[in-house]
């Protein structure tokens, strides 16, 4: 892996890039996010946000998606990838809300990932864009681009890649470099098709430099 100074340094670059990231999930409210974020699950943002441009008018509270059947839940977030699923965690999130928490979205950690459908990186991102507590979830393109640049080892799990991302880049940048390093793994460092060639971190990465000797070899120029 690399060092901790060369890991920031790469942080620092990728800031450089993405000045403006910023959650791509549309919403009004963090019951709004919580939804959003649950239903970005193996899906796009892009996805998502298309779908709850009718569901948020459609529902505005957890009561509204309780009192209909949940095969009408399901039929409105089709287009999701497990939209079965998913509708019947927010049905079971929306009476929780109510049952436990008089409504509204609870702001720990806690009590966030009671909820069903919400694990620690949904729990992160409510935590950082609605209540604006630092953390620093970790999807899968934060998680490939640590892995890719040595920031992480490859065998790491998603905790620990979150673990290893916290102890070294600054508290009050977590949330910043969260959105950044998505932008980052989104748009440039791609999971099929990185733009290794137009990298300003290419000389450092080891997933770039390993591309580039294996297409030498491709076209015969290493041996």
């Amino acid at each position: 892996m690399v060092s901790k100074k060369k890991a920031l340094e790469m942080i620092d670059t990728i800031d450089q890039m993405f000045p403006d990231a910023e959650c791509e999930l549309k919403h009004s409210n963090p019951f709004e996010l919580t939804i959003a974020v649950l239903l970005s699950a193996q899906c796009t943002d892009n996805t998502v946000n298309k779908v709850t441009q009718d569901l948020f008018q459609k529902y505005h509270t957890p009561e509204d998606y309780l009192n209909v059947e949940l095969s009408e839940l399901e039929n409105d977030i089709r287009r999701i990838g497990l939209y079965r699923n998913k509708a019947k965690n927010i049905q079971k999130l929306s009476k929780s809300l109510i049952d436990k928490f008089d409504g509204e979205v609870p702001n720990t950690h806690q009590e966030l990932e009671s909820l069903a459908g919400v694990g620690r990186k949904t729990a992160n991102v409510v935590m950082s864009v609605a209540f604006g507590a630092p953390a620093l979830a970790v999807d899968t393109h934060v998680e490939r681009v640590s892995k890719r640049l040595g920031i992480c080892r490859w065998k790491d799990s998603v905790l620990e890649v979150e673990c290893k991302l916290t102890s070294i880049i600054p508290k009050d940048r977590w949330t910043k470099s969260h959105h950044q390093l998505i932008f980052f793994g989104r748009y440039h460092c791609l999971a099929r098709k990185p733009k290794c060639g137009e990298c300003p971190l290419f000389d450092d990465c080891r997933e770039g430099q390993k591309r580039y000797k294996a297409s030498l070899r491709a076209v015969g120029g290493v041996s």
